[in-house]
């Protein structure tokens, strides 16, 4: 079994300067002068220090040649100043480093928060479309590792990166200027053809890791939808199956992480062997000199000593530019989540709409002429008219895959028609802002799915920042208060994941209850009892009728015992409405709604047989 197919809308893959470019805002935010000011003290902090650690070197030269010329003098001789000099510059050094990384440590802890943050929020504006063909634990990951991205670019690539190239640059122009140009000239080419190679061969590298990805991504998934449907693995005894799909895909991802193992070996062997000729060179050339006599014992340190101070930083470059590039490629998978477009965008001039009952009275529903496509070659509703009147009960009703939930979907505006309208309190629902329209629907969903927190949460969830009096009155109202009150912890009580702790019938009650905390103007019942027995169903329908008192209210059905008392019930059929009228006209009809309820009444029976 393969994973769901990936969105189709999906944004190509960024180049890396247009990766980086995304991160420059977060860096350097044009609302936030004191981001700022950290920023450039932090680099001005970065040059000093770099200043400083080059001419470390220097000095020590300095004080191996006034220790050679002292020939056997006293110790009063000693060049105490030069020493201790030395020792206060490489100080300097260090603390200007380390208070640098405190001045950036705010910036680098904000900067990846709030892209966190922001990716989360694009991900909640996608369309219903988007998720319905995404791994949500793919998603999570990917703005995990984004996030962990950031954090990796900032602290190694602006703090490691950089200033390394500029010390290599620092160093050259330095040894150029105490030695000559055979120096500088060898030092040079080293550098560019250390970099060069990291780069080609690190570029090489990342469509291993960019698969490596890939394939955790589907472990992730893997384990993540088995662990979810926990139970169905146990109904089919299917555990060895679980482990096995999960096994194969850590055994890919293993294949691909020794690739990518060796090919870092072998970087860093490159790497290397660029150093060790770079260093045997430039020394071969000073122990002429100094046979010469062109150049002293001191400035034959100081060249080694460069060289060595060159050679750290570099042989850090490689590691720490295979880690860049890693995090360049995790950053950019979540930079092209946020670049997803959002399917349903609000109008710039989109308009407010009073949400609770308690605001205005309940609202009018009128389609028109609707037709919806979920995909081009396959249309779902058919020129589909009806109107719900401020206060009404419509009860939609018809065999699966007529359309039922479409369009409930419509109305909430997950998706936009593809022609036609849909007109609430007289203004096209494309009209309204979306968290207007859809604050004045509530749903209650046939599979309610709860949070992983309390009931108390979860109620309140309908309207948060409710009172603790308010929240019990909406459980008192969904019958479900003298329950959670015989419990424990009460109100307290955690429901475990997706609800799991609670049963289908006190699952639609806390649907209920904070359906009714939200006291919306339109009520959608989708489907809302059709998985509950006959008695739970009796006992839930009570306080439906409660939640649905002077609301508009929309009744998606497959029980038609739970609709005979709506005002309208139309009847869907191949996406379009084949019959409508009351329960009593349309059993005087004798059509598709009478064969249904002929055959419900039937099943009924045979229950009670």
């Amino acid at each position: 079994m393969t994973p769901p197919p990936s969105h189709t809308g999906r944004a190509p893959e960024r180049p890396v300067r247009e990766t980086l470019r995304a991160l420059l805002p977060y860096l350097w935010p044009r609302d936030d002068p004191r981001t700022r000011l950290r920023v450039a003290g932090a680099c001005a902090l970065l040059i000093a220090a770099k200043v400083a650690t080059i001419c470390v070197p220097y000095l020590y030269s300095r004080v191996v040649d006034a220790l050679h010329g002292l020939d056997g003098a006293g110790v009063a001789a000693i060049p105490l100043a030069l020493i201790g000099g030395y020792g206060l510059l490489r100080l300097l050094s260090a603390g200007l480093g380390e208070w640098r990384d405190a001045l950036f440590a705010p910036v680098r802890c904000r900067i990846s928060c709030a892209a966190a943050i922001r990716s989360f929020r694009h991900m909640h504006a996608l369309s219903l479309r988007f998720h319905l063909d995404r791994q949500s634990g793919g998603v999570t990951q990917a703005i995990a590792r984004g996030t962990e991205a950031i954090e990796t670019i900032l602290r190694v690539g602006v703090f490691n990166v950089v200033p390394t190239l500029i010390e290599a640059l620092m160093v050259i122009a330095v040894i150029w200027r105490l030695f000559d140009w055979r120096y500088a000239v060898i030092m040079l080419a080293a550098v560019a053809a250390y970099v060069g190679f990291t780069v080609s061969f690190t570029s090489w590298r990342i469509g291993i890791r960019r698969v490596m990805n890939d394939i955790n991504t589907e472990a992730s998934w893997k384990a993540l939808d088995s662990l979810l449907n926990y139970e169905t693995v146990k109904y089919f005894g299917n555990e060895e199956h679980e482990s096995h799909r999960y096994e194969e895909a850590q055994r890919r991802y293993e294949r691909a992480a020794v690739r990518t193992q060796v090919s870092l070996n072998g970087l860093n062997f490159g790497q290397a062997a660029i150093i060790a000729v770079t260093l045997t060179l430039v020394m071969l050339l000073a122990a002429h000199d100094v046979a010469q006599g062109r150049l002293t014992v001191g400035r034959f340190v100081l060249v080694n000593t460069y060289l060595m101070q060159l050679y750290l930083p570099l042989n850090f470059l490689g590691s720490i530019y295979s880690s860049l590039r890693t995090a360049l490629v995790d950053l950019e998978q979540m930079f092209r989540l946020t670049d997803e477009t959002p399917e349903i965008v609000d109008r710039p001039d989109s308009i407010g709409l009073p949400a609770r009952l308690d605001e205005a009275p309940a609202a009018a529903i009128r389609f028109e002429h609707v037709r919806f496509a979920y995909r081009p070659d396959r249309e779902i509703l058919h020129d589909v008219s009806f109107s719900v009147p401020a206060g009404g009960r419509v009860a939609i009703v018809g065999p699966t895959g007529a359309g039922k939930s479409t369009i409930s979907r419509l109305l909430f505006r997950f998706y936009d028609v593809s022609s036609g309208r849909i007109v609430v309190d007289g203004h096209d629902v494309r009209d309204y802002a979306q968290a207007a329209l859809r604050a004045a629907i509530g749903v209650v969903p046939q599979d309610t799915v709860l949070f992983n927190d309390t009931i108390g949460y979860n109620i309140a969830y309908g309207r948060l920042g409710a009172s603790r009096d308010e929240i019990e009155h909406a459980a008192r109202l969904a019958q479900i208060h003298d329950f959670i009150v015989s419990l424990p912890d009460g109100y307290a009580t955690r429901v475990g994941e997706r609800g799991l702790k609670l049963s289908g019938g006190e699952k639609q009650r806390v649907a209920i209850a904070r359906t009714i905390l939200k006291n919306p103007r339109i009520l959608i019942l989708d489907e809302a009892t059709s998985a509950l027995d006959t008695h739970t169903e009796q006992e839930i329908q009570t306080a439906l009728r409660t939640v649905s008192a002077e609301r508009t209210t929309v009744i998606i059905a497959h029980r038609l015992s739970t609709v005979v008392d709506a005002d309208e019930i139309l009847v869907m059929g191949e996406g379009v409405i084949q019959e409508r009228g009351t329960h009593r006209s349309l059993l005087a009809r004798d059509g598709l709604y009478a064969r249904m309820w002929a055959a419900q009444a039937e099943e009924r029976e045979d229950e009670e047989v």
